[in-house]
């Protein structure tokens, strides 16, 4: 496994690494000071699992830096690390395509369990902040997109987190046809990428694949 973590800060940087160290024992935790530097590093290490990145950074935004990212890395998860707890932050950058939203102030064990369910696919938020953004979703919300039933199949194996690959097996249908879903569903969702999409589907109520 391997992480990048981005943070103008070297303390914070050395402390997340002996947080993220607990993972796995072969867990390999990269450090960028600048958003320049973790690009340099994810042009180079193609193999990377996930992307830690503080939003408050010296030459760019942490949400700027995600545009970067999405434009480059599209399948590589990012997970933001704030040092306020500020839902406006939190909806700018899971709009922006993050796939989680971590603050600086939260517990080593919580920064542990964000990691672990976004590397499984998953969006973690703050609980509180993920109530009130429930809450403000519910009261803003347009009308739920119309998916077709095959479009619907796909999108509840994307909230699972599966590969097109595993979508492919799972429903029975071509790689080039999972495609097309998936490029259906982010137009519906009005959306750039699939984290976005997860994120979109969620607020909408969508739930992941039932598994027996």
């Amino acid at each position: 496994m391997k992480i990048l973590v981005i943070d103008d800060h070297a303390l914070v940087r050395e402390g997340l690494s002996q947080v993220l160290k607990v993972l796995d024992e072969n867990v390999e935790v990269l450090q960028a000071g600048t958003c320049s530097q973790g690009f340099s590093l994810a042009q180079i290490h193609h193999d990377l699992d996930l992307v830690l990145l503080d939003y408050h950074l010296p030459d760019m935004t942490g949400l700027a830096a995600l545009a970067v990212f999405g434009q480059r890395h599209p399948e590589l998860p990012i997970l933001m690390l704030s040092g306020s707890a500020n839902i406006q932050i939190m909806r700018q950058v899971l709009q922006a395509g993050a796939a989680g939203f971590v603050t600086k102030s939260s517990l080593s064990d919580e920064l542990l369990d964000a990691v672990r369910r976004v590397l499984d696919g998953d969006v973690y938020l703050p609980q509180d902040l993920d109530a009130a953004f429930t809450l403000e979703s519910l009261e803003t919300d347009k009308e739920r997109p119309t998916l077709t039933q095959r479009q619907e199949l796909v999108l509840r194996e994307l909230l699972d987190g599966r590969s097109n690959r595993e979508i492919s097996q799972t429903i029975g249908i071509s790689d080039e046809t999972v495609k097309t879903h998936v490029a259906a569903i982010l137009r519906h969702f009005a959306v750039q990428n699939r984290t976005q999409a997860v994120v979109a589907a969620a607020r909408f109520g969508y739930k992941p694949a039932t598994r027996v």
